[in-house]
C-alpha cells in the first residue's frame, strides 16, 4: 500500500473523492457548522454511533459528500487499543465493498503510537496471502491518505509506521509460504534482492563456507536434508564503520518435522513458520532500507530443513559447535538452539554493542504467555529496559523471563559440555540458559516468539511479529 500524510480540514472531506472516507470520532468530539461535524452530531444524537470504543457507522454515499462510504468510527479515549478496535470494525464493514483508495481523517491529534496502531491494523485487516494460490486476488486496497490537524508533529511517526506495515508485511509473506516455497535458498535470494537500497550490503555463505567456519551444531540440523543450508548475512550500515553494531539473529529453520524425535502429524504443517525468527529479521532490513537511521545493524540468519534422512541427527549423538563447546543432542526436535549457537559465536567477530536472536523456540513459550507478549531473557537491565519500552511504543509486546543459574543444573550432560534440552519443566528458560552459553562477550537478549509470530486455527498465519518491536528497539536504543 501507499500511505500519504496530510493536514485535516473538515471542509475538506466531504468534497473528497475515495473509495472509504474513514473518520475517528474521540469522546473529546465538538460539533462544528461544517457538513461531516453535522453529520457526526446527529450520528451520537441518534445513537446511530454508539459512543463506545470499536462502534462504527457506515453511511453509503452520505448527501453532500463525495466519497461512496463514509465510516464513522468512535474510538473513545483515542487510545492505541481503541484505535485498533475501530479500523477492525470498520474494515469488516466495508470489506465487502472491496476499497481501492481510503483516507483516514483523525478530527484531533492523534498520537504517535495511535497512528502506528491505525496503520499497522489497517495494512493487517487488509493483507491477504496469495502467492500461491492460482485463482486468488490480492489486496485491494492500495491507496491510503492520513489526515491529521498537524502533520510536522507526526511526521517522523508516520515513516516508522510505514516502514515498519513494510517490514511487518515481509515476514508474514515469507513466514506464510509453504516450506517449498521458502527453501534457505529462497531466503538467500530476499537477502540479495536487499542489497538494492542504500547501506545495505549480504554475504551468503553455503555448507563449504560453514564447515571451514567450524559450524558444527548448525551442520548437524541441516545433515538429514537434500535441501542446503545457508548462513546469511546482512549489513546495514548507516554510521561510522567504528560505530559497534546491534546484530540481530534470525532461527530459520524453513521446515521443522523434529527430525528423528519426529513431531506428531497433527498441525505439523504449522512448522513452516519455524523460520519466523528469519523472517522478522528479513523484515527490519526492508524498515531501514527505508527509513535510513543512522545506526549500524548486522543481521544473521542460520537456515536449514529439519528432516529425518538417513543422515539426520540422532538421539544420543554428540556435535561440536563453532566455540568449541560440545552438545549431547538428546532431542532433534530441539534444533533451534543448535542453530542458533553457531551464529551467536559467529556474532563475536563484530565486537557488537548488543546482541537480540528472536526465534520460534518453546512451545512452554507458548503455554507461559499464549499469543499476548514475547517472552525475553536477558541479564543486562539497560537492554531489558529498552526492549520493553519498544515493546509498549510498538505494541509489539513483550515480557521479561528469568534467568536463574538453577535451571541450567538439567542441561548437564555425562557425554558433552551440555546437553540440548533439560526436560519439560521450565522449557523455556532451560533453552534460555542453553543459548547463555555462547554470549558471554556481549550484551544479549534472546526473544522466544513462538507464541506470537503465527496464529492457528481459521485465523492461520504469520503475524509479522516481532518486526514492530525490533524496529523501535534499534531506532530508540541508546548509542
Amino acid at each position: 500500500m501507499n500511505f500519504e500524510l496530510k493536514i485535516f480540514a473538515p471542509s475538506t472531506v466531504s468534497i473528497e473523492k475515495t473509495d472509504v472516507s474513514l473518520v475517528f470520532v474521540a469522546n473529546s468530539f465538538e460539533s462544528g457548522k461544517d457538513a461531516l461535524s453535522v453529520l457526526i452530531a446527529k450520528a451520537l444524537k441518534s445513537g446511530d454511533l454508539a459512543a463506545k470504543a470499536g462502534q462504527v457507522l457506515d453511511i453509503y454515499r452520505p448527501l453532500g459528500f463525495a466519497a461512496t462510504h463514509v465510516v464513522l468510527i468512535h474510538v473513545a479515549e483515542g487510545s492505541p487499543t481503541d484505535v485498533r478496535k475501530g479500523i477492525l470494525a470498520a474494515m469488516a464493514a466495508v470489506k465487502a465493498a472491496k476499497p481501492k483508495h481510503a483516507s483516514l481523517n483523525f478530527l484531533q491529534q492523534p498520537s504517535a503510537q495511535g497512528l502506528r496502531a491505525a496503520l499497522t491494523c489497517l495494512a493487517e485487516s487488509t493483507y491477504l496471502y496469495h502467492t500461491t494460490k492460482s485463482d486468488a486476488e490480492g489486496r485491494s486496497l492500495t491507496q491510503v491518505a492520513v489526515a491529521v490537524p498537524d502533520d510536522t508533529l507526526l511526521a517522523d511517526a508516520f515513516k516508522r509506521a510505514v516502514a515498519a506495515v513494510n517490514g511487518i508485511e515481509l515476514a508474514k509473506e515469507w513466514g506464510n509460504r509453504p516450506a517449498n516455497y521458502a527453501t534457505p535458498t529462497h531466503l538467500a535470494g530476499v537477502a540479495k534482492a536487499m542489497t538494492k537500497f542504500a547501506r545495505i550490503k549480504v554475504e551468503i555463505l553455503g555448507p563449504k563456507e560453514v564447515d571451514k567456519l567450524g559450524m558444527g551444531a548448525f551442520q548437524a540440523v541441516a545433515q538429514g536434508s537434500d535441501e542446503p543450508l545457508r548462513f546469511i548475512e546482512l549489513r546495514y550500515q548507516g554510521a561510522a564503520k567504528a560505530d559497534a553494531p546491534v546484530v540481530l539473529v534470525g532461527k530459520g529453520i524453513t521446515f521443522d518435522s523434529g527430525g528423528i524425535s519426529i513431531k506428531p502429524a497433527a498441525e505439523m504443517d504449522e512448522m513452516k513458520y519455524d523460520m519466523c525468527g528469519a523472517a522478522s529479521v528479513l523484515g527490519v532490513f526492508r524498515a531501514l532500507a527505508e527509513l535510513q537511521p543512522e545506526i549500524n545493524v548486522v543481521g544473521l540468519i542460520a537456515s536449514c530443513e529439519n528432516l529425518s534422512g538417513s543422515r539426520a541427527l540422532k538421539p544420543g549423538d554428540v556435535v561440536t559447535s563453532m566455540s568449541g563447546q560440545t552438545i549431547e543432542v538428546l532431542n532433534t526436535d530441539a534444533e533451534g538452539r543448535l542453530v542458533l549457537c553457531d551464529a551467536l559465536t559467529y556474532a563475536e567477530r563484530f565486537k557488537p554493542r548488543a546482541v537480540l536472536d528472536i526465534a520460534t523456540l518453546t512451545g512452554a513459550c507458548v503455554i507461559a504467555l499464549g499469543g499476548v507478549r514475547s517472552g525475553f531473557f536477558s541479564a543486562d537491565e539497560s537492554l531489558s529496559k529498552a526492549l520493553l519500552a519498544a515493546g509498549e511504543t510498538s505494541q509489539d509486546l513483550c515480557w521479561p523471563m528469568p534467568l536463574d543459574d538453577e535451571y541450567a543444573e538439567g542441561l548437564k550432560s555425562s557425554f558433552a559440555d551440555v546437553a540440548n534440552v533439560a526436560g519439560r519443566a521450565g522449557g523455556a528458560i532451560t533453552a534460555a540458559k542453553f543459548l547463555q552459553r555462547f554470549t558471554a562477550k556481549y550484551p544479549w537478549a534472546h526473544l522466544d516468539v513462538a507464541g506470537t509470530a503465527w496464529k492457528s486455527g481459521a485465523a492461520k498465519g504469520a503475524t509479522g511479529r516481532p518486526v514492530g518491536l525490533l524496529l523501535d528497539f534499534l531506532l530508540d536504543y541508546p548509542t
